[in-house]
C-alpha cells in the first residue's frame, strides 16, 4: 500500500496526458475521411440533426441538405437550390431553377431575398412583424392564395418522419444520415 501511493507522488509525465513528443508520429486513419461537422448540434432538445428540404407542387423532394441542429434554414438556402436537379424531358441539361419559391418567415431575410433575386427566381415568403416595424422601403409582393400552396411541404416531411431512422436518426455518420433520406424520398417518389 505505501509503495502505490509513493508512486502516485512520484514526478514525471501523467499516463494519461503524456507528452506528444513522447508518444511518437501521429497516423492517419485508412479508409474514408469523414468529415469533421457530422449534422449533430445542441438545440433545444438535446443534440439534433436538421434536414433542409426543397419540393416540387406535388409534395416530392428535389434536394436535402443535413445539417447540425443549431442551423438556420436561411444559411442553407443556396445549398439546397443548388442541390435541385430535374432533368428535362427533352434532351439538354437538367434544371436547377425553380419556377417559383413559397417558403415560410424564417427565409424572410434580405440575403435570403437578394439571393433569390441574383438567381430571378420569383419568391413568395411573408414578412416578419419586426422587419415590417423597421422597413424603409416599399413591402415585398404577399398573395396569401400563392403562399397557401406551401403546404405541400408538410406532408412531405410527415413521409419522411413514417420512416424511423430518419426520426431518430440511427446512423453515426451524417453522410450516412443523408443517404437513408435520400432512401425515403426516393420510396416517396416511387409511391406517387
Amino acid at each position: 500500500m505505501d509503495r502505490e501511493r509513493r508512486q502516485h507522488h512520484r514526478q514525471g509525465p501523467s499516463t494519461l496526458g503524456g507528452s506528444a513528443a513522447a508518444a511518437g508520429p501521429v497516423r492517419a486513419k485508412k479508409g474514408i475521411e469523414h468529415p469533421k461537422d457530422e449534422g449533430l448540434g445542441r438545440s433545444r432538445g438535446g443534440l439534433t440533426t436538421k434536414i433542409h428540404m426543397a419540393c416540387d407542387g406535388k409534395g416530392r423532394p428535389l434536394s436535402i441538405v443535413v445539417t447540425s441542429g443549431q442551423t438556420h434554414e436561411s444559411s442553407q438556402l443556396a445549398a439546397v437550390l443548388d442541390a435541385i436537379s430535374v432533368p428535362r424531358r427533352t434532351a439538354g441539361c437538367p434544371r436547377n431553377r425553380p419556377d417559383r419559391l413559397i417558403a415560410d418567415r424564417g427565409y424572410s431575410y434580405p440575403s435570403s431575398r437578394r439571393l433569390l433575386r441574383s438567381r430571378k427566381i420569383p419568391h413568395m415568403i411573408p414578412e416578419r412583424s419586426d422587419q415590417r416595424e423597421r422597413r424603409f422601403e416599399r413591402p415585398p409582393v404577399f398573395d396569401s392564395d400563392v403562399y397557401a400552396r406551401r403546404n405541400v411541404a408538410e406532408p412531405c416531411v410527415n413521409k419522411l418522419k413514417q420512416w424511423r431512422g430518419i426520426a431518430t436518426r440511427y446512423e453515426k455518420r451524417a453522410l450516412n444520415y443523408r443517404v437513408a433520406v435520400v432512401i425515403a424520398a426516393l420510396m416517396t417518389w416511387l409511391a406517387m
